[in-house]
């Protein structure tokens, strides 16, 4: 093997190429999720980036000015991909923006993965553009014994190879001069396609004269509409071209069977630059991932991950051992007297005084709400989701419940904005973007709003029914089954194909301590940055509410509801206070629960009404960002409606049956 090195080497003189300075324009980073892609592109851009959704989407995409030396160019930063081959609508984005000019791509790959990334490297290069390869993290594949000879990788692909770390900077000034030199133009690889495609690659390409490369056939017998516009070929051509590869089934096939023929080509090029010493435990891993998948032994794992996770650390340490530490032995002691005493002085008017203090108010419930009951709720959520996302785990995850998912119209992926949604679903919301049609964006936004509760008000239901455990099995059976039961229904009233699966299964790991912590960090500065302001929001509505005698009114309507399913009129202000925020209604609840106004049967029946209940206002706000007001109104109607008939339901039910929990 060679001598493994950090920096681009001279390309082999048949593969240099020509782009100008003048040509690069504009320069492009592509790469999979987490290869460090956006640290790179602010170590390019500086300060200077523009976040915006690309036309007609509610994909984000990034620009920034890179200069150095004589080049000035504008660096986008494209949307995760796996391939350009698109499966959901971000991928589809990051694919049509490289494809929009000529300008230099710049593909980012993490170097102790390089086998299963390399192949898009190869799929880039058939586009004949100025094409260098980032090999980013050089230091975690130091780690693990990983490793790359860039050299011999730049000799194999004809493009230049640069080996990085982004973080620290190394490799940065490589690339910045290579850049401002002009990136060769990449060699389309040589590659062993079965005989019918070759055949049929070949009539297309003639077909097409200019634009007539192998890249543009394949995207013909794939049927994308975009080779119809950019290399368009005759019509006769390309239904030959289909017979030869096996017809409609033939095309069908053709992801699968192109994606072999990548492989095989990386691994042969990867034979002299990449050492794994890991690779021996592929076989292990193998049969790992086999047990993580198959649901026999998949699901009771799933249950031990639940119970640790979400019930263990989420609901009992979270939702009761640090929320009784935050709530009444901080704030009910110390923080709230000191601020009314501050306000007491300071505001002479009591009805000003009520916005912030007093049983309303922004600070003494907005404040202690968003900071005592639900922030140590929602960190220990995003806690054990990062271990979960760092260690591999949820990939897994998706490949096992897609079976189950396809029932309901969803696939494997959507396991991810769901299993988002447990932290927050206004979050999770947004993500369902990712997700490949409109008709898997539609329902998994519904069983979001309608099914499943956010870390907070999951904490905290937990805690309600802590002291009622047959109360606590029958809630998860009920919100279970009415999930289940309302994506199969919605899946079979609205048209459109089954979804398409595939995944990258990364490798399994130890959580990495740094990473997780990043994360966590990360996600809880979202909550308190976006999430907090919403709870004194919240109070300041309700106080408005209070001093022109709305909320009174509204309350005094919602009465005869609760009463319906036998709960105490006092539970109409939980249910009015849930839809601004959901947390807000399960502490109302909660609140109830300690003053001994609820027996076990009534928390049961208050615990599932308030989970299916409307969605919270900042989730409400983001479904009508991401779906329209139409079908954001529609759905709020139809889940009001399913919550109240749900609770009058089971409570009809549990009375008939004389049933006491």
């Amino acid at each position: 093997m060679g001598k493994s090195c950090h920096g681009a080497t001279s390309l082999p003189s048949n593969s240099k190429g020509k782009t100008g300075k003048a040509g690069a324009k504009r320069i492009f980073l592509v790469g999979s999720p987490n290869v460090g892609k956006s640290v790179l592109f602010n170590a390019l851009t500086g300060t200077y980036a523009v976040v915006s959704n690309y036309p007609g989407t509610t994909v984000e995409v990034s620009r920034g000015k890179f200069s150095f030396q004589e080049l000035s160019a504008e660096v986008i930063d494209t949307p995760g991909m796996y391939s350009l081959h698109p499966i959901t609508e971000e991928e589809r984005v990051a694919r049509d923006i490289l494809l929009q000019d000529e300008g230099p791509i710049i593909h980012v790959v993490d170097a102790k993965n390089l086998p299963r990334m390399l192949p898009m490297t190869l799929e880039l290069s058939q586009l004949g553009r100025p094409l260098v390869l980032v090999c980013n993290l050089m230091d975690e594949a130091s780690r693990l014994g990983v490793r790359v000879d860039t050299a011999a990788l730049q000799e194999e692909l004809g493009i230049p190879v640069i080996a990085m770390i982004a973080t620290r900077g190394e490799g940065l000034l490589d690339l910045k001069k290579l850049l401002a030199e002009g990136v060769p133009l990449a060699r389309p690889p040589v590659l062993k396609w079965p005989a019918p495609i070759r055949q049929a690659v070949q009539e297309l390409k003639r077909s097409m004269k200019e634009r007539g490369s192998e890249f543009w056939a394949l995207r013909h017998l794939e049927g994308d509409e975009l080779a119809a516009r950019i290399a368009p070929a005759p019509e006769s051509v390309v239904r030959n071209g289909l017979n030869l590869i096996g017809g409609q089934a033939g095309r069908e096939r053709l992801p699968r069977r192109l994606s072999e023929v990548y492989r095989s080509a990386s691994r042969a090029h990867l034979k002299k630059a990449f050492s794994d010493p890991g690779a021996r435990e592929g076989a292990l891993q193998e049969k790992i991932d086999r047990i993580l998948i198959n649901p026999w032994s998949g699901f009771p794992i799933l249950g031990l991950v639940l119970f640790l996770g979400l019930y263990e650390l989420v609901g009992v340490f979270g939702a009761q051992t640090l929320v009784n530490l935050l709530e009444n032995d901080f704030f009910l002691k110390f923080v709230n007297p000191l601020i009314e005493r501050f306000f007491g002085w300071l505001v002479p008017w009591e009805w000003l005084r009520s916005l912030f203090v007093g049983q309303y108010g922004m600070l003494t419930l907005g404040l202690r709400y968003a900071v005592a009951i639900v922030l140590p709720i929602v960190f220990m959520f995003f806690l054990v989701f990062s271990v979960l996302e760092d260690s591999g785990y949820l990939p897994r995850l998706a490949m096992m419940l897609n079976r189950i998912f396809r029932k309901i119209g969803l696939n494997g992926r959507a396991v991810i904005p769901l299993i988002l949604g447990f932290g927050c679903d206004t979050m999770a919301t947004m993500v369902t973007r990712t997700l490949e049609t409109k008709r898997e964006r539609l329902i998994a936004t519904f069983l979001l709003a309608l099914a499943i509760p956010c870390s907070a008000q999951l904490g905290l239901i937990m805690a309600l029914l802590a002291g009622h455990p047959a109360a606590m099995v029958l809630w998860v059976l009920i919100v279970t089954g009415v999930f289940l039961a309302a994506g199969s229904l919605l899946a079979k009233l609205m048209p459109g194909e089954k979804p398409f699966f595939f995944m990258e299964l990364p490798p399994l790991r130890v959580p990495s301590p740094k990473n997780v912590l990043s994360k966590t960090v990360n996600r809880m500065g979202w909550y308190l940055f976006e999430v907090v302001p919403l709870f004194m929001l919240a109070s300041a509505l309700i106080w408005v509410g209070q001093i022109t005698g709305l909320f009174p009114k509204l309350i005094k309507m919602m009465e005869p509801v609760v009463k319906g399913i036998g709960l105490p009129p006092q539970t109409a202000v939980a249910f009015l206070f849930g839809f601004f925020r959901r947390d807000y209604g399960a502490a109302g609840l909660f609140e109830l629960q300690k003053t001994g106004l609820l027996n076990g049967t009534q928390l049961l029946v208050a615990a599932v009404t308030l989970t299916l209940f409307l969605p919270c206002i900042a989730q409400f706000l983001m479904m009508k960002k991401e779906r329209g007001w139409a079908t954001t109104l529609t759905m709020s109607a139809v889940i009001l409606l399913m919550a109240f008939g749900i609770g009058w339901t089971l409570n009809t039910i549990l009375v008939s049956l004389g049933v006491t929990l």
